[in-house]
């Protein structure tokens, strides 16, 4: 079975191919990863615009596709002539999508339908003009190709990246799990009772953790995307310690607006020699790491004893932090309980994730024209 699956929730603009083989025990091959990134593009406004964001998506989507279609080795030349029905079709399909059209009739002139069983998109949740362009692109491919479309739930996704090495390595996973997703738009603790079969712990009241490493980072005047830039900075200490809010309330909820607001009043306190120096901002930017670390691993770890937890699943793009796994690893190490972390490769948004998560909703194939956007798409919600 091969899947070619799309994912625009955001800024990155992916396509993937994977391979499985086997049935009891499957294997995935990842024929193709792709992505598009826009960070530099953000990068001056500190964050993502949606409506630019899906222009860039709208740009990139057709030359992704065709590189991700020529690494896994499926892009042939056609041979037969365009039918002018179909055109016309795709591009009453594609009216708001004028580029993403011009560029799609393009590739469809001049390339066979390639040798795939089934395609899959994201369609949420996420940023809804983001989520419209992936969905529009694969809605087309679908009609031209006559192929049907698996619908992924984003933060499922982020989960079922662990699952390459699960299944390549002839692991299983113990139920029940609890799982943390943290990126820039989510923070989601939820128990995983099998899979397709979720209870919601605790989410983000305001801003997720992700976006607190963006906001502070946008503070402290170090650029766009924050976490990496955080990451790679933090060092040494301040005299007066963060805030690690919600870190002792009774439910599983997370708030991380009143650090942001913490820090921006600690840099304020500072002479403008101390914000200028780097002695400081590493140490503030370390502090803020821990904070935020320190409060995903105390839930993490008090939902984990509550609920009876066997295994500890991670996704999402914050977890690709090198001193959260590690303090995760040490954390967890005595305790007789799995910990799954994604490869770093594939913890930020891309579509071999999408791929993944569709495998296993492969029975819930949909028409094109059933398939619509959600941008505040719950996992608990099946029918996606």
């Amino acid at each position: 079975m091969k899947i070619l699956s799309i994912e625009t929730s955001c800024d990155d603009t992916c396509v993937a191919v994977i391979e499985i083989s086997g049935e009891k025990n499957p294997r995935f091959r990842v024929m193709s990863n792709i992505i598009s990134s826009q960070v530099e593009i953000h990068k001056k406004w500190g964050g993502v615009y949606p409506t630019m964001a899906k222009r860039e998506h709208q740009k990139n989507l057709v030359s992704v596709l065709t590189e991700a279609l020529i690494k896994a080795k499926l892009l042939k030349k056609a041979k037969n002539n365009i039918e002018k029905r179909k055109i016309r079709a795709i591009k009453r399909m594609l009216e708001r999508e004028e580029s993403l059209y011009e560029r799609l009739i393009k590739f469809l002139n001049l390339y066979e339908k390639p040798e795939i069983d089934v395609l899959a998109v994201t369609v949420g949740p996420g940023l809804e003009p983001c989520l419209w362009s992936g969905i529009n692109l694969a809605k087309a491919l679908s009609f031209w190709w006559n192929l049907p479309i698996i619908t992924v739930n984003h933060i499922e996704a982020h989960v079922f990246s662990n699952w390459i090495e699960i299944f390549n390595k002839r692991k299983k996973v113990k139920f029940p799990a609890v799982c943390l997703v943290a990126s820039g738009g989510h923070t989601l603790l939820f128990l995983m009772k099998k899979v397709g079969s979720y209870k919601i712990l605790g989410e983000t009241r305001d801003d997720a953790a992700g976006e607190c490493f963006d906001k502070v980072a946008r503070i402290l005047g170090l650029g766009y995307p924050g976490g990496p830039i955080i990451e790679g900075k933090a060092d040494g200490k301040i005299k007066t310690s963060l805030p690690r809010p919600m870190i002792n309330t009774k439910d599983y909820d997370f708030s991380f607006s009143g650090l942001k607001t913490a820090v921006l009043y600690n840099f304020k306190k500072q002479s403008e020699d101390s914000k200028k120096s780097e002695k400081y901002i590493r140490a503030i930017c370390k502090e803020t790491q821990q904070a935020i670390i320190d409060v995903l691993l105390n839930k993490t770890k008090r939902a984990a004893k509550y609920f009876g937890a066997k295994t500890i699943i991670l996704g999402g793009g914050v977890i690709s932090n090198k001193e959260l796994r590690k303090q995760f690893k040490k954390a967890f190490l005595k305790e007789k309980l799995d910990l799954l972390f994604p490869e770093t490769k594939i913890s930020t948004d891309n579509a071999v994730m999408v791929a993944i998560a569709a495998y296993f909703h492969r029975f819930k194939k949909k028409n094109w024209k059933e398939v619509l956007a959600n941008a505040n798409l719950n996992i608990i919600d099946n029918e996606f």
